[in-house]
């Protein structure tokens, strides 16, 4: 494993940075989507979530599901959807969430108490999705 890695795209340096940096703080669409699974949001639902349309992209293991009647803490991420997939993994279960107003968001839970009957169930439920705003990352324009 390395300390310094070099993501390149069609050649040329992408982004230079340590594993967590790379992950963390991923400088482009490129890179995001290189680096793991990343949501990428931009546009309409950008600029309901954030108030820009600029992209920025935020990690599945980041959101958190939450009943719709919840109510996000102030200053947090705040977005209501529908779980259209569930894929339990065992150790953690993937979800895909199609949001109001279009696209889909990928939310990432570990199975701590739920049983794989449990979460397969929350397919169809609707829900609210949650995150701190600091997980937001603004993403250069290098595709």
């Amino acid at each position: 494993m390395s300390d310094r890695i070099a993501v390149f795209n069609n050649g040329r340096v992408e982004q230079i940075g340590s594993p967590p940096e790379l992950y963390e703080s991923p400088g482009s669409r490129f890179v995001a989507d290189f680096v793991g699974v990343s949501n990428l949001i931009s546009g309409p639902i950008a600029e309901r979530i954030r108030g820009s349309a600029e992209v920025f992209s935020v990690r599945p293991e980041k959101i958190q599901i939450r009943e719709t009647d919840s109510i996000a803490p102030d200053g947090y991420c705040s977005i209501e959807g529908r779980v259209k997939e569930v894929i339990y993994l065992g150790v953690h279960t993937r979800y895909v969430v199609e949001l109001d107003g279009g696209g889909d968001l990928t939310v990432v839970e570990q199975n701590r108490e739920a049983t794989s009957m449990e979460v397969l169930a929350a397919r169809g439920r609707k829900v609210r999705l949650v995150w701190h705003p600091t997980h937001n990352r603004r993403l250069g324009t290098a595709e």
